[in-house]
């Protein structure tokens, strides 16, 4: 869309500019459709643009993909994008605010592409919900003002450098990809913006670490930019010396946080990181019972032995619902021998050689979740399969209350899901889920869906 054809459509849905809402339309058309361009949107991608406005944007996406979904907080411009794609059935407009978009109705559109003229006024906020891990997104083109942009991807010792640029490249590759003049928007902004590229880190390149310790740590060494963090960490340190703190990251005594690269900060987080089994990833010489047909013990053998050869063993898998009814999902760290990074029960685990369902469980659960005193109700048995690895499996349900804490040598995320979106997002994309848990899933709707 040009500049004539914004504010005529402007002027036709009764809608004057909102500083406040950081409303600056573009209306350079060859920009619109470069910036499309950068998301390559292929046919079986699901793209979601926040802030389409008049549709600069979406013009240049719509029909490329399978399903365009467009969040628009001006109540005049998202209904005049309903009249202009009502007869589209593979574009869905939703009327609210980006800030609280509930991104968990993506995971069963995925794959997931992200792309905005985010508004001035809340741009960081938007990125945090739909960025934040963990994310359903698999890239994201965003254009905002230029010194955000410069925050996204700023390095250590810039003036720029900070919580945001941590809390975004800690699972994104960030680029700035092109530079825009105020002239390009109507009506026209004081300051220029920026376009940047945003792909995901691959996890495997980095150590494991827990979000929520990692996002403590920096907001406490940021707090004061201009103090030593010997002074700021202090809270932290819990005993610790300072001195064997800093060595472990190579860095002197008197450094300040703005001078750390993210690496170190990774290492703050698992050294604070209060977890007891943080760094306790699974073990090949653990030792399991060997079971037979009849789930009767024959024997043991180590987990390396067990899956090698396939043999009959015993595990448990757990069900958590917060008072809301959502089911916890945990998604598996990139460390696991086995379906790494897929989504999983909230809690599940091998017996150890001698012990019982029940005990197992209700171990598993703290281990894995933090929660404790989460009373547990069988819900049934599965046979071993090639699906559930050759287990005997018995899963069990209870309700929680209060926040995981879970190990991030384990797990890589969790998150609290309808039933209805797991059911729709089970019937898209199996491949995203552990087929434990597909199994255990499809036991759950027989005995209480």
């Amino acid at each position: 869309m040009n500049l004539t054809q914004i504010k005529e459509r402007l002027i036709e849905l009764d809608v004057q500019p909102s500083r406040a809402m950081g409303q600056n339309f573009l209306h350079d058309e060859n920009s619109a459709r470069w910036i499309a361009d950068q998301l390559n949107v292929s046919a079986d991608d699901c793209v979601v643009e926040v802030g389409p406005g008049t549709g600069a944007l979406t013009e240049h996406v719509v029909g490329k993909c399978r399903k365009l979904i467009l969040v628009e907080f001006d109540r005049r411009l998202a209904e005049g994008l309903m009249e202009r794609f009502a007869d589209r059935e593979d574009v869905v407009v939703h009327h609210c605010d980006a800030v609280r978009f509930d991104v968990r109705m993506l995971y069963k559109e995925r794959p997931v592409k992200f792309i905005g003229n985010l508004p001035y006024s809340c741009g960081g906020e938007i990125i945090r919900n739909f960025l934040s891990s963990p994310s359903p997104i698999e890239k994201a083109v965003l254009m905002l003002q230029h010194e955000v942009i410069e925050r996204l991807a700023a390095t250590p010792g810039n003036k720029n450098y900070g919580v945001f640029t941590l809390r975004t490249q800690a699972y994104w590759n960030v680029q700035s990809i092109k530079k825009l003049g105020p002239e390009l928007f109507h009506p026209r902004p004081k300051i220029d913006s920026s376009v940047a590229l945003l792909t995901p880190i691959d996890r495997a390149s980095r150590p494991a670490f827990n979000p929520s310790v990692f996002d403590r740590v920096i907001r406490t060494g940021f707090s004061q930019r201009r103090k030593q963090l010997r002074k700021l960490m202090q809270p932290l340190l819990d005993g610790r010396d300072w001195a064997d703190v800093v060595a472990a990251i190579g860095s002197s005594e008197s450094v300040r946080a703005e001078e750390l690269p993210l690496s170190s900060w990774i290492t703050l987080t698992n050294l604070f990181d209060p977890h007891p089994l943080k760094h306790n990833p699974q073990s090949a010489a653990e030792v399991f019972d060997v079971v037979d047909d009849n789930d009767e013990v024959i024997g043991t053998a180590t987990r390396g032995e067990v899956h090698e050869k396939q043999l009959k063993h015993r595990a448990v898998h757990v069900f958590l619902f917060d008072k809301k009814g959502n089911l916890l999902l945990q998604k598996r760290s990139h460390l696991k021998d086995v379906h790494p990074q897929t989504w999983d029960s909230s809690a599940a685990g091998h017996l150890d050689s001698g012990e019982d369902y029940a005990t197992s469980a209700a171990r598993e659960v703290v281990e894995e979740t933090g929660l404790e005193g989460v009373e547990l109700q069988e819900v049934g048995k599965l046979p071993p399969s090639d699906a559930t690895g050759w287990e005997f499996v018995t899963l069990f349900r209870g309700n929680y209350r209060g926040k995981p804490e879970f190990p991030a040598s384990e797990v890589e995320a969790m998150l609290a899901f309808p039933l209805d979106e797991i059911r729709a997002w089970v019937e898209r994309c199996s491949q995203d889920f552990a087929t434990g848990f597909l199994e255990c899933f499809r036991l759950f709707e027989e005995k209480e869906g």
